[in-house]
């Protein structure tokens, strides 16, 4: 019953591994969906949220507005410490429990983590595996380009704004490299299953 955190730097192939981890019978749960959750109206983080940075932040009819609260915190140290004490540890709850449930559900489950601030928020402590997803800087850049639709100083900026990639392959106990084909990739991913079983 492995837990595995998958993580790796924006535009770095992450999804296409986890979808194909799904593929093979992995029970995925995914760090930016379960933040999306514990923000929606009605949720006590959403409410603390609201409580530390202002109405502002909320949309006219209660959702976080997101624009206005990364505007806020975007390059502000301070301000993104504070967002982080409010969500991480709701996450971390949350993401536990989670992988408790798969557990009680299949025993012999293989649940990954799907979780971009792996480096920033949660460390190496609780983790059989970690897999860094990996493509250099200006292939991931160009990748923001084409298919996010962002400038290019838009997307090294987001670049910037996370870990160096140093620290994230640091924690890697497998790294899949990315910047290959989608076959390779795919291949790559395939073994890490394997390897998963054995």
């Amino acid at each position: 019953m492995p837990l595995v955190a998958l993580t790796g730097g924006i535009a770095s192939g992450k999804s296409t591994i986890a979808r194909r981890l799904a593929e093979h019978g992995a029970v995925v749960i995914d760090a930016d969906a379960l933040v999306r959750e514990l923000q929606q109206p009605g949720q006590p983080v959403l409410a603390a949220i609201a409580a530390e940075f202002g109405p502002e932040v909320l949309t006219a009819d209660g959702e976080l507005d997101r624009g206005t609260l990364g505007t806020l915190v975007f390059g502000d140290r301070d301000k993104l410490g504070r967002l982080n004490g409010i969500v991480h540890p709701a996450v971390k709850e949350e993401s536990q429990r989670r992988f408790r449930a798969a557990f009680d559900a299949d025993p012999r489950a293989v649940v990954v983590y799907d979780v971009p601030l792996l480096a920033e928020a949660r460390g190496a402590g609780e983790w059989d595996r970690i897999v860094v997803a990996h493509a250099p800087v200006d292939m991931r850049v160009a990748r923001m380009v084409a298919h996010r639709g962002m400038s290019e100083d838009e997307a090294r900026a987001r670049v910037a704004n996370q870990v160096p990639d140093e620290e994230r392959l640091k924690l890697a106990d497998v790294v899949i490299d990315t910047s290959g084909t989608m076959e390779e990739t795919l291949a790559q991913t395939d073994a890490l299953w394997d390897s998963l079983h054995r």
